[in-house]
Order: C-alpha cells, then sequence, then structure tokens
C-alpha cells in the first residue's frame, strides 16, 4: 500500500517529534518516576497520530477498470445526491448531479471518472458547511473540472471542503489529458466529490450506496 505525497510530510513530522519527546521524557522519568506515566501516555498519542496519518492518506492499488461511456466513482464513500440541477455555467444548463461523501476513514484520493480533455478548471474559495448539506457543493470551497470525452460529451467532476477538510488538491489543468481512473488529487480529511453528466445519462447507483473509487461504475451517458 503506498501512502499519498500529500501525508508523508506529515508523517514525517510527527515521527520526529515523536523520537524527541521520547528522548526528553525517558530522560526525565530516570529522575522522577512519575515521568513513566507521561512518556505512557505521549506515546500513546504520537503513536495514533503515525498511524491516523499513514491510514488517512492510504493510497491502495486497485485493478484498472475501462468503460467507455462509463463514468466510475471518482472516491470512495456514500452516494447522497442523485437529482437534477443547474450544471456548471460552461455545461450550458440543466444536468444530473451524483455526489460521494467521503467520511473521516474513507480513502481520499480521488480519481477521474471517465477519459476526457480538461476544458475548465476553477476554484471557488467559500465557505465550510457540513459536506453532506445540499448547500456544500455550491457555496463550500471547491474546484470544478470540466472533461469533453471521447464521445464529444461534456461532464465535470467538483472536489468539495467540509467542515474538517480545509484543503483541496487538483492536479489537473486546462488542456491536460485524463485517462478513466487516473489519479487527479485528495481532499484532506473529509468531503465528497460531485459528478455532473448530461440529463439523459443513465444512473447505474441508487441513494445510499457505497461505492469503491475506480472501481464502481456510476453514469453511463
Amino acid at each position: 500500500m503506498r501512502i499519498n505525497p500529500e501525508g508523508r510530510e506529515g508523517i514525517r513530522i510527527n515521527t520526529i517529534v515523536f523520537v524527541i519527546i521520547i528522548a526528553v521524557v525517558t530522560a526525565t522519568a530516570l529522575k522522577y518516576d512519575w515521568a513513566w506515566w507521561v512518556l505512557a501516555l505521549v506515546d500513546a498519542f504520537l503513536v495514533w497520530r503515525i498511524i491516523f496519518f499513514v491510514r488517512f492518506f492510504r493510497e491502495p492499488q486497485r485493478p484498472l477498470l475501462r468503460e467507455a461511456d462509463v463514468l466510475f466513482a471518482p472516491a470512495d464513500g456514500k452516494i447522497v445526491v442523485i437529482e437534477e440541477v443547474e450544471g456548471p455555467e460552461f455545461m450550458g444548463g440543466r444536468c444530473l448531479q451524483l455526489s460521494v461523501y467521503m467520511n473521516f476513514y474513507n480513502v481520499h484520493v480521488n480519481w477521474s471518472p471517465i477519459d476526457g480533455e480538461v476544458i475548465y478548471k476553477d476554484h471557488f474559495q467559500g465557505d465550510y458547511h457540513l459536506a453532506w448539506q445540499p448547500k456544500s457543493s455550491a457555496e463550500n470551497e471547491h474546484t470544478t473540472v470540466g472533461l469533453r470525452t471521447d464521445s464529444g460529451k461534456t461532464v465535470a467532476f467538483r472536489q468539495i471542503a467540509g467542515w474538517i477538510a480545509r484543503r483541496i488538491v487538483c492536479y489537473p489543468q486546462e488542456g491536460d489529458r485524463l485517462e478513466q481512473n487516473q489519479k487527479v488529487g485528495c481532499i484532506k480529511f473529509g468531503s465528497r466529490v460531485d459528478l455532473f453528466v448530461p440529463v439523459d445519462s443513465k444512473v447505474l447507483v441508487e441513494i445510499g450506496q457505497k461505492v469503491v473509487g475506480t472501481q464502481t461504475p456510476l453514469v453511463r451517458l
């Protein structure tokens, strides 16, 4: 299992702090018996933090699935929205929105749901409502990426920061070519990813269903 690059610095810093504190508290404990209790508590806390970073930023290696005109889940999580909405401006009207909510324990890497050319990218500096709330899609901080698929359809995915999540990492730039299930970034500490597709698309999942990034087909164009 790999660790996403976005989490490696946190793991290094926590490990260095762990070693320094252990050295200091151990030296103190040699003089004062009570310090051994402090050492045990500090050890437990720092080990938990290191395990947390490793787990949160894990990057699983999964089979590469490919299917034309099918959008796979761009993130691990649960389907919380399937509805017709006014799409991003560049899509020119109504579309279907599907939202995948990532809880604290899900993998937080994000992937491109389909092959296509990046024709739009925009970052909105917004609020930090709870990610499962409907208004979070428009009002929370988010990054929207628009794709023109190989069949000429226009779709989009949106990485949305939540109440705890405060940093969105999005690698693609306008003009880039994305391959289906290619890693495109991550959202630190929980949030959601929205998909926007044409209204005549066939939805393959239902509300409340758990999905696996790169593995679960969500929509057929």
